[in-house]
């Protein structure tokens, strides 16, 4: 019943909010501000809730309402509760009832990928979580190329979104038809697709994976769309719902497409190193803040990817890590780029400079993130990098883990290029004065900030993922044997 509250609760108390009166937009967040915080407890103390299931389906397969934690997704709806929390009590933006509404929506969706257990139901909810993004960028969207742009970067998200959600719903039929259920996921029995459909069912899952992580090349939706989306919802969306497909290779991929998974280690391994190098290099040249956190995200998703691909159960722990590491940093960087664009009014580095002097609390929050971005040992990024690169250079993959510190030390540059160039460039005389961080907007970033602390601190809290990602790569290394020896 617990799972199923978290899932369903926000969704159904979101479409409550539009009943209010539309001046009651104080309400309608002090609302929302709850209801992400009784979801943060209720996930924190209720770590052993049992799944909930339900008959769904009986023809042409069997399917299920079957929700219920994993080892990594409790990790990240704990995470996206924190966010929906931080982004709320830092709302400051017109119309609060409706995007209050959409806002636990979107948390609601969201926890009900990372929780599904069922494909089908995973499917659903991977189309469900795209509606109110669009709504959010079309109605609360800043144009990041001119007024004529407004709803272009909306339609392109949801363009490029719904055709990765049409490939996975027809892999997932696929699967249900081959298989007899798709109520799978979790689950420990060996299940195989065959060599007929399994290449087509993985080439469906896949296609959606890459749109939505993003990796190069279909990550075109995502610079325009992390410039344009309000600070709250960028901060959800890098940080969670980019972690979706990474999400699907380790829950679908690995435990019942592994033969196809070592077949595609090549291919991944080059999108994972182009992402990881062209994202670094085009942040470094980036005039915008928030495009230059949103190509960092790019290089560091990349990462993640290449330690999938690599099946080793230390790279493996290292993807977990990094997983909530990044979505930590990139929460935090994203919100603190949005209290400097709403101070400043402009987001252009050019015309950014000297904030630190008059906002100390502000430049110590973009510090932080930034830190963190660029892998500092001690915080939360350090801890899965090195994992990473760990795991990939005893897996065998030595070159690869050569190339993938180039964008690493790179990405120390454009990351201190970025909070050099805000807070202590030569101080610009045509910007506003405006007051330091507030309290609302501290208490907003303090969960983000001790999270990326205390996973800097103990790591292993989430890496213990390992235990269960390491086994299923042992059984994939295993099944695949043959395959790795071809690819290679």
């Amino acid at each position: 019943m617990t799972v199923t509250v978290l899932v369903l609760g926000p969704i159904i108390i979101g479409l409550i909010l539009y009943a209010l009166p539309k001046g009651a937009g104080g309400l309608a967040r002090g609302i929302g501000v709850a209801v992400a915080a009784l979801t943060f407890l209720l996930i924190a103390f209720k770590r052993d809730a049992p799944d909930a299931s339900l008959p769904w389906l009986s023809r042409p397969f069997t399917a299920a309402f079957h929700l219920g934690y994993g080892p990594i997704s409790y990790w990240v709806v704990l995470l996206l509760a924190a966010i929906t929390f931080s982004g709320l009590v830092a709302l400051r933006i017109p119309r609060e009832r409706e995007f209050t509404a959409q806002m636990l929506i979107l948390q609601g969706s969201m926890t009900g990928v990372f929780l599904a257990k069922d494909m089908l139901l995973f499917a659903l909810f991977w189309d469900l979580m795209l509606i109110p993004v669009f709504l959010m960028m079309l109605g609360w969207g800043t144009p990041a190329r001119g007024p004529r742009s407004h709803g272009t970067a909306a339609w392109r998200y949801l363009i490029y979104n719904v055709c990765g959600g049409l490939t996975l719903l027809l892999a997932t039929a696929a699967f249900g038809i081959v298989n007899g259920s798709t109520d799978v996921i979790g689950a420990h029995a060996a299940i195989s697709v065959g060599y007929v459909w399994g290449p087509w069912i993985f080439a469906g899952f896949a296609f959606a994976f890459l749109i939505k992580t993003p990796v190069w090349p279909l990550h075109t939706w995502m610079p325009d769309t992390y410039a344009e989306l309000p600070p709250p919802v960028v901060a959800s969306v890098s940080a969670i719902q980019s972690k979706a497909g990474l999400y699907g290779f380790i829950a679908i991929g690995l435990p019942f497409l592994s033969e196809q998974m070592h077949a595609a280690a090549p291919l991944m391994f080059a999108l994972g190193l182009v992402g990881l190098l062209y994202g670094a290099f085009i942040a470094f040249t980036e005039d915008d803040a928030k495009r230059v956190m949103a190509y960092s995200s790019l290089s560091h998703l990349g990462l993640i990817l290449i330690a999938i691909f690599s099946f080793n159960p230390i790279a493996l722990a290292g993807a977990a890590v990094y997983i909530i590491a990044h979505g930590l940093f990139s929460a935090s960087g994203f919100l603190t780029l949005g209290f400097v664009e709403e101070r400043e009014e402009t987001r252009s580095l050019a015309h950014l400079g000297g904030l630190a002097a008059d906002n100390p609390r502000l430049s110590g929050a973009l510090m932080i993130s930034a830190l963190a971005a660029l892998g500092l040992p001690g915080l939360a990024g350090f801890a899965g990098e090195l994992l990473i690169l760990t795991g990939v250079y005893s897996a065998g993959f030595w070159w690869v883990a050569m190339i993938a510190l180039i964008p690493i030390v790179i990405a120390a540059g454009y990351m201190l290029r970025l909070f050099q160039t805000i807070m202590h460039g030569p101080k610009r005389a045509d910007l506003p004065e405006r007051h330091d961080l507030t309290w609302n907007e501290g208490f907003a970033l303090v969960p983000l900030v001790l999270g990326l602390l205390l996973l800097g601190i103990n790591p292993h809290a989430v890496a213990a993922f390992a235990s269960d990602a390491g086994n299923a790569a042992a059984v994939s290394l295993e099944n695949g044997v043959n395959v790795v020896a071809r690819s290679r």
